[in-house]
């Protein structure tokens, strides 16, 4: 028995076994979720740990009946389920690691999940599209870095761990990957408003072509009518060097200041 890959589902089954070792040997123990295992290649490695208490959230139902036949060890331990449509109290009451080869058609949805329950989530290994792995571990500066960069960046720590051909896959993706890992760190707060944060951080990538005086110029008129600025005022206001940069020249402490400047 096979698992059909369905391209609506993003599916790419990783079929390199000592990539899959070195996957799941990159993640600490402890309770841990394992997104989208398909045909179990991590599943079968995670289960021998002894360290780690798995569960496996899994949408496919072709998958699920898979690794129940293939692997008894999940048995009880696997849900059918959309991730993101699921509460993450459901998997563990307490904190929990991740791991999985993310689809790549959600894989950013998936960051964004992982988020807004960062504090219940220490530690992400995950294989991705390369290009995305890239963008999220970047420093400023670089023409990849990004939203997600700066949104992960200001909570985790990012390390690049590996590339992954795209021969190591059945179906082979038209795209290479890579596998990253997250820790998280030790700030507690931004220090500003973390929804403007967001949204400072959004709209400024939104037209990352353009310098912060022009693509954040809905923010500074809102900023401006609070304040009851004239034209001079306004003016004065967006003198400040930093309204001079595109956004990718911002590291997060930047942006949690231009956010404080814009509240």
């Amino acid at each position: 028995m096979e698992v059909r890959a369905k391209k609506s589902l993003g599916q790419h089954f990783l079929t390199d076994q000592s990539i899959a070792r070195a996957i799941v040997d990159a993640l600490g123990g402890g309770d841990a979720l394992e997104i989208g295992p398909g045909m179990g290649v991590l599943t079968q490695y995670l289960l021998t740990r002894e360290d780690i208490n798995l569960k496996a959230v899994e949408i496919d139902g072709e998958s699920v009946d898979y690794l129940v036949t293939h692997f008894p060890a999940i048995h009880g331990k696997l849900l059918q389920a959309d991730f993101l449509k699921v509460p993450s109290d459901v998997f563990f009451p307490g904190s929990f690691n991740i791991i999985g080869n993310f689809p790549y058609n959600i894989s950013s949805q998936i960051f964004f999940k992982i988020l807004d329950n960062r504090d219940r989530v220490p530690e992400v290994v995950c294989m991705i599209q390369k290009e995305v792995a890239e963008r999220i571990a970047e420093k400023p500066g670089s023409k990849t870095y990004g939203i997600l960069s700066v949104l992960l960046q200001a909570w985790y720590d990012i390390e690049y761990l590996f590339s992954v051909g795209s021969g190591c896959f059945a179906p082979p993706p038209k795209v290479q990957s890579a596998v990253i890992r997250l820790r998280r760190s030790s700030r507690t707060s931004l220090g500003c408003d973390e929804s403007l944060f967001k949204t400072v951080v959004k709209t400024a990538f939104g037209q990352r072509r353009k310098t912060l005086r022009n693509s954040l110029k809905p923010l500074i008129q809102k900023k401006t009518e609070k304040e009851g600025w004239d034209a001079a005022a306004q003016a004065a206001f967006t003198a400040s060097t930093v309204f001079d940069l595109r956004p990718e020249r911002l590291g997060v402490e930047d942006f949690v200041s231009l956010t404080l400047l814009l509240s």
